[in-house]
């Protein structure tokens, strides 16, 4: 019998759509460009949507996910084991079905995105793969996304729990290549290194130091550039919105996201006598944050927006805010939203240095300090009341062109930029487009 295997394959281990969170985003992206990169089967392994839904995971509205390339395949396989195994029976399905595809005789690249637990699925199952002499050409790839630190290894460093750090460690180095997210996140691995090697004797931090790297988040930039205004109007008038008339809070709704100062600075500012507050998204935090705005109908929560009205939104709007600060369970690490946001142009961007949302930005949003009101306060009225069009417009300028660094043809080139990643490399980038404020076609870069 003739079996007709494809010629490459790529492998992304991730939380994959629906859950809301970038790094899924990231994967959408990395494999759709995998396609024009001479990978002939692209294959995203996640969890079944009944388990994403028992964890509590804010998800997208299933009935409006968007599709995926042909060439893509999603797959969730089930678990592993029955009631006896109280936990790690989805682990088991994950890690079994990779041995499977590893034994087809297909060259493969293996991505594990968001370390917990999804290096452990791809060091695992190349280990019995090779072990079983079932794996040929394999090349892995781990990309820390942050919450990698800041949910796992710094819990474990403050806890104590340094052998769970060292086995994070361990498997995060056991790829052929270590990435992260940003530079940010970076420090974060480096300074956990070290503060695991002064308790155990190890040495994990001149590893990370040396072979740690940047890869940032991968963006469709085409999906935010090419915004229509008669779109964004339409979209806009469903919602009983109008275009420079709302605050938007477009993110996971958490108090990490710096949502209740939002809505506190938003209370007390002057600017909400002209534009409404919009908070779209769900999250851990929606049933506080509503009970903090109940008593302004001026305040709206959008729980339903998916991932074509997105784009519509942000470039509606009069600013875009995002006052992220630091929490013992979060820091963000890059902030993907914020570049989605200045490549849709429109109202200017809102947001603190907290983590790697400078590098999200650079110089091109109004930037306050974490966790202080009176400054978001103010920066509302500045950018809604006192900014000019002339400044609105430089910023937005500014602010794309830095952003359109993070577009994800530019960034899937860098990451997979080893001669045998990129070998049979095939398809031609397009010129990426946007249209100004006035609706004219440009061409960018």
């Amino acid at each position: 019998m003739n079996t007709r295997y494809p010629a490459r394959r790529l492998v992304i281990v991730v939380r994959a759509d629906p859950v809301i969170c970038g790094h899924s985003g990231e994967a959408r992206n990395l494999a759709e460009v995998a396609l024009t990169r001479g990978f002939d089967d692209v294959r995203l392994l996640t969890w079944p949507i009944a388990t994403l839904q028992a964890a509590g995971l804010p998800l997208k509205p299933l009935d409006r996910l968007q599709p995926y390339s042909e060439g893509i395949t999603v797959e969730r396989p089930g678990a592993v084991g029955d009631y006896r195994v109280p936990d790690g029976r989805h682990l088991a399905g994950l890690v079994g079905r990779l041995v499977e595809l590893l034994a087809e005789p297909v060259p493969t690249t293996c991505l594990s995105m968001y370390l917990a637990p999804h290096a452990e699925v791809v060091v695992n199952a190349v280990t019995a793969a090779r072990a079983a002499g079932l794996a040929g050409d394999v090349h892995t790839i781990a990309k820390a996304v942050g919450s990698d630190v800041t949910n796992v290894i710094r819990s474990c460093l403050s806890t104590g729990r340094f052998g769970a750090a060292a086995v994070t460690l361990t498997t995060y180095l056991a790829h052929d290549e270590v990435v992260a997210v940003s530079e940010y996140t970076r420090e974060q691995i480096v300074l956990a290194a070290e503060a695991v090697d002064r308790h155990c004797g190890t040495r994990f931090a001149p590893q990370c130091r040396e072979r740690v790297t940047v890869s940032y988040p991968p963006i469709d930039a085409s999906a935010f550039l090419d915004t229509q205004l008669p779109a964004v109007d339409a979209a806009l008038a469903r919602r009983g919105l109008e275009r420079d008339g709302y605050v938007l809070f477009l993110s996971r709704v958490t108090r990490a996201k710096g949502v209740h100062d939002l809505v506190e600075a938003y209370a007390g500012s002057r600017a909400r006598d002209r534009v409404k507050l919009v908070i779209a998204g769900t999250g851990p935090a929606l049933p506080e944050t509503r009970a903090l705005a109940a008593d302004d109908d001026r305040v709206v929560f959008l729980d339903d927006v998916d991932d074509d009205e997105k784009p519509l939104l942000m470039r509606g709007c009069a600013t875009y805010a995002l006052p992220t600060k630091p929490e013992p369970d979060f820091v963000e690490t890059f902030g993907i939203a914020l570049a989605e946001k200045m490549l849709v142009g429109g109202g200017p961007v809102i947001t603190t240095r907290t983590g790697g949302t400078g590098e999200a930005v650079g110089d091109t949003a109004v930037i306050v300090p974490a966790g202080d009101v009176a400054a978001l306060r103010t920066a509302l009225d500045h950018v809604v009341l006192e900014m000019s069009a002339d400044q609105r417009r430089c910023l937005g300028r500014r602010g794309r062109e830095h952003a359109l660094a993070f577009d994800r043809v530019r960034v899937f080139d860098d990451l997979f930029r080893t001669p045998i990643q990129l070998l049979g490399q095939t398809g031609t980038v397009t010129p990426l487009r946007h249209h100004d404020d006035e609706g004219d076609a440009a061409e960018v870069g």
